[in-house]
């Protein structure tokens, strides 16, 4: 396509968008509402996302060793568990650091009760390799190769925090996918509206400019144009307002429920638009070009 023909087009789109101003206003105002639910609920779900992979960390696999297990034994077991796919981190606990651990998460109220066992550690024997995963997805495969392992007498598993990250994880899924597709389909109908009411106004232009011998497709290039100018328009006014507006929304929950500051982390504003910038616009641009084609295609072969 020439210069003067791109020129042309764009020339048109713009004029379509201010004849059907109306319309044209409602469109935008239409896929803005739609982006911006969007953008809400990407946010969402990112942190979501985010706050479950942080917890997904820290959920770990507890390796015990045979009571005769070397050192060297030991140590060549960590080395196979921390070099295994899968393994973010591997730690090495003692039975003593065990036994410490115990007292302050059963015991803290109750030091006394822990008196009796000054002098024999009731979790001898205990040392274990605490192994934390990059996602619950692999726990099964990590927990099988770990009790192949010489020297590996049993393997502690977090069936039931496991289950509940990976149910969870399915549901957010199953729920992004059903919501964004009704706001694509939603804004690819009213895209196609202003789009077949542009050429309504102009059907006789149109008629004109195909006995002369126009080409479809430089019929076509106006309606596209327009659609695509709706639907960047449409993205942009939603992402400039959530950029502005998602920061104090998360100063805002941090200040009045501030134990959730000791528990979880929010992404930052960077973080979500380094994903939401682009996939924003595209959908925007996206929505306007399907939804222009297909309704000009559908008229010029009417």
């Amino acid at each position: 396509m020439r210069f003067g023909t791109i020129r042309y087009s764009v020339k048109q789109g713009i004029r379509n968008i201010a004849r059907n101003r109306m319309f044209s206003i409602a469109s935008i105002a239409t896929m803005a509402a739609c982006i911006f639910l969007f953008g809400i609920f990407f946010s969402i779900i990112t942190n979501f996302n985010y706050i479950v992979e942080k917890a997904e960390e820290g959920v770990a696999i507890v390796v015990l060793f045979e009571e005769d297990a070397t050192d060297k034994q030991v140590e060549k077991i960590g080395d196979k568990l921390r070099n295994f796919e899968g393994v973010l981190e591997v730690k090495y606990v003692s039975s003593d650091e065990a036994w410490e651990e115990f007292q302050k998460s059963y015991l803290g109220d109750n030091p006394e009760l822990a008196e009796g066992f000054k002098d024999d550690n009731p979790l001898a024997n205990s040392d274990n390799y605490e192994v934390y995963l990059e996602t619950v997805e692999r726990q099964d495969e990590v927990v099988e190769f770990a009790e192949s392992l010489n020297g590996v007498r049993k393997v502690n598993r977090s069936d039931v925090v496991a289950k509940t990250l990976e149910n969870f994880n399915r549901l957010l899924t199953i729920i992004s996918v059903a919501i964004i597709s009704i706001l694509l389909v939603v804004a690819i109908f009213l895209i196609s509206n202003t789009v077949s009411m542009g050429i309504t106004i102009r059907k006789e232009e149109i008629a004109i400019m195909k006995y002369i011998g126009a080409k479809d497709s430089f019929v076509r290039a106006p309606f596209i144009i327009e659609g695509i100018l709706i639907g960047l328009v449409g993205a942009s006014i939603p992402l400039l307002i959530i950029y502005y507006a998602y920061g104090r929304v998360i100063d805002s929950i941090m200040e009045k429920f501030s134990i959730l500051n000791t528990i979880m982390d929010f992404l930052t504003v960077g973080q979500v638009y380094k994903t939401l910038l682009p996939v924003g616009l595209a959908l925007g641009v996206g929505i306007g070009f399907i939804g222009s084609f297909f309704t000009i295609k559908k008229h010029l072969r009417a």
